[in-house]
């Protein structure tokens, strides 16, 4: 079985974009529209990796992010910020929160996937 990675963005098309740039890598994918979305599909399901968006309705990519940090099961999940966002404070936000990188929007499939293999090992 493949790796799985959950993609978080309120942005249909970013979505499928992910999604799409994923699964042509061989990876299964989960998505999810904010970040309350995502822990309910998480839920327990063993996730290898997130990819979260920064600025959503609901909950935000840092408050997911926290929360994920504060369960047991996913404390060890890499987690790669995929946001329109570049300005440093918000870097460094995301990395306090428990970010393992970053991605600025928009960005290259290849790069996405290098990213993902890096990260993945």
């Amino acid at each position: 079985m493949g790796k799985v990675i959950m993609t978080v963005d309120d942005s249909a098309s970013v979505r499928q974009m992910v999604s799409f740039t994923l699964q042509a890598a061989g990876y299964e994918v989960i998505t999810a529209v904010d970040g309350r979305d995502a822990l309910g599909k998480l839920n327990g399901q063993p996730v290898h990796l997130v990819i979260t968006d920064l600025n959503m309705p609901n909950l935000d990519g840092i408050g997911l992010i926290r929360q994920l940090r504060a369960d047991a099961r996913c404390k060890f999940i890499p987690i790669i910020m995929l946001t329109t966002e570049s300005q440093v404070e918000k870097k460094q936000e995301g990395k306090a929160a428990g970010a393992t990188g970053w991605i600025v929007k928009p960005f290259q499939p290849e790069q996405l996937v290098a990213v993902v293999k890096k990260v993945l090992g």
